[in-house]
């Protein structure tokens, strides 16, 4: 990523304690929860770091996962092969700490997610996503992610095809 960030895997060398997304759930699973998951390899957690100050700006996780043939919308399901369950990369948790909203670093973590999903040698057809509340809904429909299956805010972005 260009500019003053810069999106690594967490590593323990990274300052954790003072992150603030203003959701509480996904600031205690960032201090608390996420270099655990990581060692036990649960999850990927991937930062995303100002140079400058060396502080966290940013998270996300992925980890993998599968869908329900029969859950994915007709149109996309109509191409895929008949197996029952297709792989994908889940998106977990992204978040953004409140001093650097508004620098849609949002969107830069999320197209990372996807570049990193896509250049995986393990095959994933698509990354998925469980929206918290209709502001991330919109974040993700924004970013042209579909809705799909259950729960009712899940949602999946087919990944492009390797060359």
């Amino acid at each position: 990523m260009t500019g003053s960030f810069i999106i690594e895997p967490l590593g323990p060398s990274h300052g954790r304690t003072e992150f603030m997304c203003g959701v509480d759930a996904l600031d205690r699973y960032f201090r608390e929860q996420a270099g655990q998951d990581v060692r036990r390899r649960a999850t990927a957690c991937f930062v995303a770091r100002e140079i400058a100050t060396d502080r966290i700006a940013g998270f996300y996780t992925l980890a993998a996962g599968g869908v329900l043939l029969a859950q994915m919308p007709l149109r996309l399901a109509k191409r895929l092969p008949r197996y029952p369950t297709l792989p994908v990369a889940r998106l977990g948790r992204l978040a953004v700490a409140l001093a650097y909203r508004g620098r849609k670093l949002g969107g830069a973590l999320l197209w990372d997610a996807i570049e990193r999903a896509g250049r995986s040698d393990v095959a994933v057809y698509a990354l998925v996503v469980d929206a918290k509340d209709e502001q991330a809904e919109s974040f993700y429909l924004h970013h042209g992610f579909v809705a799909f299956g259950e729960p009712s805010r899940a949602f999946i972005l087919p990944l492009p095809k390797k060359t």
